[in-house]
């Protein structure tokens, strides 16, 4: 789980690195995926008649659309509000599935989860507040960038609910199936008049699609097989904390002062609401929706 998370803290400098526009990044990653995820899938015999249903298949098509343009969303980000401020905001995704759970399943809002959303909320108001004015932002748009990370959480919840209607089918094979879907959807965008030139270009699409997408599905799948759902959870937070420092190695971005305190603010609520934090005996047990 570590090394899948450290892996994911890293896919934003590769996007930038790559040099192509975003749609072409999210189609090299999906092809490049789609034929490392195709071998894993026959060497552990998934890709045999019957062993997922047409239902089931339709829903992880429809996972796969979400999925997709979750990566289109949020590569789109990195370059006008930098990698470090788009994966923190990013991060707000528990509190829109805890939003989506409540309208779709009835799933009750508690109180605690209420404060989680208002700290994480105060956290969104200091980072957007903090609008680029150092020297070492480059940046060409910044709340272009934080409305298109929280479309790409949004997004994400998405598909995070539909995953909840696929349980018992084999993840490395929903991975497949909607790395596909991205083929399709973004074969017809993808500029191919601008093909990655040289090794540097190359090496990154390739590294986007064989280790951050083949790989670290691999690892992430074998870890939550593997691990309880708090201790998932909790080491998940590495990934943010891994693109912050990417950010400030690898382009020089730093966060300013309320900056930090407001990613901080987003990480230690969603922290609270991932883990199930408690405030207190005393606090109110539910706020039905």
């Amino acid at each position: 789980m570590t090394a899948a998370m450290m892996i994911s803290g890293t896919i934003g400098w590769f996007v930038l690195m790559s040099g192509q526009p975003v749609l072409s990044v999210v189609f090299w990653r999906c092809a490049i995926g789609a034929l490392t995820l195709l071998g894993v899938c026959a060497a552990m015999g998934l890709l045999r008649p019957n062993v997922i249903s047409w239902k089931l298949f339709g829903l992880a098509v429809l996972g796969g659309i979400a999925i997709v343009l979750n990566w289109v969303l949020l590569f789109a980000a990195y370059s006008r509000a930098s990698i470090a401020i788009a994966t923190t905001v990013y991060n707000v995704q528990p509190f829109m599935l805890v939003g989506l759970g409540a309208l779709i399943f009835k799933e009750k809002l508690t109180f605690t989860k209420l404060f989680w959303l208002a700290v994480a909320f105060a956290g969104m108001i200091l980072i957007v507040q903090a609008k680029p004015g150092g020297t070492s932002y480059t940046g060409t748009d910044y709340m272009a960038g934080i409305g298109l990370s929280l479309g790409a959480a949004f997004l994400y919840a998405i598909a995070a609910i539909v995953a909840k209607r696929l349980k018992g089918t084999p993840p490395h094979l929903i991975a497949l199936i909607q790395v596909c879907v991205g083929i399709v959807l973004m074969a017809p965008l993808a500029d191919f008049s601008v093909m990655p030139n040289g090794a540097v270009q190359w090496g990154s699409i390739v590294t986007i699609g064989i280790i951050h997408t083949g790989l670290m599905y691999i690892l992430l799948y074998s870890a939550i097989q593997k691990l309880p759902t708090h201790l998932t959870g909790s080491l998940s937070f590495i990934y943010p904390i891994a693109a912050i420092l990417v950010d400030y190695f690898a382009f020089g971005h730093q966060l300013q002062p309320i900056q930090f305190v407001g990613s901080a603010a987003i990480l230690i609520a969603a922290a609270g609401t991932s883990l199930g934090w408690k405030l207190g005996r005393s606090v109110p047990s539910s706020v039905k929706v």
